[in-house]
């Protein structure tokens, strides 16, 4: 068998990475101290969690490869960071896998991974610890290639014998793996958006969707996961605030089993190392009938939001 290609040993990495900081989310929480600060208001945190992940996750990878770009949410002095943190494992299972020959080539110095150590960090602190997932998304060309969500908390209302955590991976033209690929049922909108950054827009923009229901959730993983595993039809937000960490992995993910993500307007994001991070331009994605979705969007929201 020919040794894995570098875009495969980044992903198995990266999937070690998010376990570990699995770990980490979860034994912060369970130490009761979580060292919030608020960023730029109440709706905009951090916890000691965010800057124990970050610092893993984004030595961990830069260790083993160290000319990838790698971009963090979090703004953190660069010291020295613990030994424990640092995770050196790999998922063999994602090594014996094949690489699409389209990404066989790659170099480090042409891969940015885009790294949400925690994504949802306002619902991790009210204790809403479904929502919360570790994000590490990888980009080449500008464009979202491969992506791992991992959920610390995923199964943690099943009782104390259920397995507690998973991890979510894929590739484009690969795959996805870790859950069960379900569509939302048929003939119904299922509009799953913001829980604690809503607006007139945000709603407006809903309304015009015409929903049966409306899912409000924390964290852009935990809505791609919505969508994939067939409990939300759509993902809309109207507004700024989604950042390029926050959709780089889900997007790669959504990607990878023929969803489509875009924003407002329909136009893709781009993950390069020098682009702005904001996604200015809100989020619409689904796993199926995009076009729906994209076409009742009003043209007051979309005059709104300028990309």
């Amino acid at each position: 068998m020919a040794a894995p290609t570098l875009l495969m040993r980044v992903v198995a990495s990266a999937y070690s990475a998010a376990e570990k900081a699995a770990t980490i989310v979860r034994n912060v929480m369970a130490a009761g101290d979580l060292g919030i600060v608020e960023k730029s208001g109440a709706n905009d945190l951090q916890t000691k969690a965010d800057r124990l992940v970050q610092k893993s996750i984004c030595a961990s990878l830069a260790r083993k490869f160290p000319k990838v770009t790698i971009i963090g949410e979090e703004e953190l002095p660069p010291d020295e960071v613990d030994e424990e943190l640092i995770e050196d494992g790999h998922c063999e299972e994602i090594l014996k896998k094949t690489c699409p020959a389209q990404y066989t080539g790659i170099k480090e110095e042409e891969l940015v991974i885009w790294v949400d150590p925690l994504d949802g960090t306002k619902e991790y602190t009210e204790g809403l610890l479904d929502h919360v997932t570790v994000l590490i998304g990888i980009a080449y060309g500008g464009k979202a290639i491969a992506g791992v969500i991992n959920q610390p908390y995923y199964n943690y209302e099943a009782g104390a014998n259920a397995a507690l955590g998973r991890t979510i991976w894929g590739v484009l033209g690969l795959g996805a793996f870790g859950f069960q690929l379900t569509e939302a049922p048929a003939g119904k909108h299922i509009i799953v958006t913001t829980r604690s950054h809503s607006s007139a827009l945000v709603n407006d923009c809903i309304s015009a969707m015409n929903p049966d229901s409306v899912i409000r959730v924390g964290g852009a993983g935990n809505k791609i996961i919505q969508l994939i595993e067939g409990k939300a039809s759509a993902y809309v937000y109207a507004s700024p605030g989604c950042k390029k960490w926050d959709t780089c992995a889900p997007e790669a993910i959504l990607h990878a089993v023929g969803g489509k993500i875009t924003d407002i307007h329909g136009n893709s994001f781009q993950y390069n190392k020098e682009v702005k991070h904001m996604n200015s331009a809100g989020v619409l994605a689904t796993l199926r009938n995009y076009d729906y979705y994209a076409s009742r969007i009003p043209n007051t929201v979309k005059q709104s939001l300028v990309p």
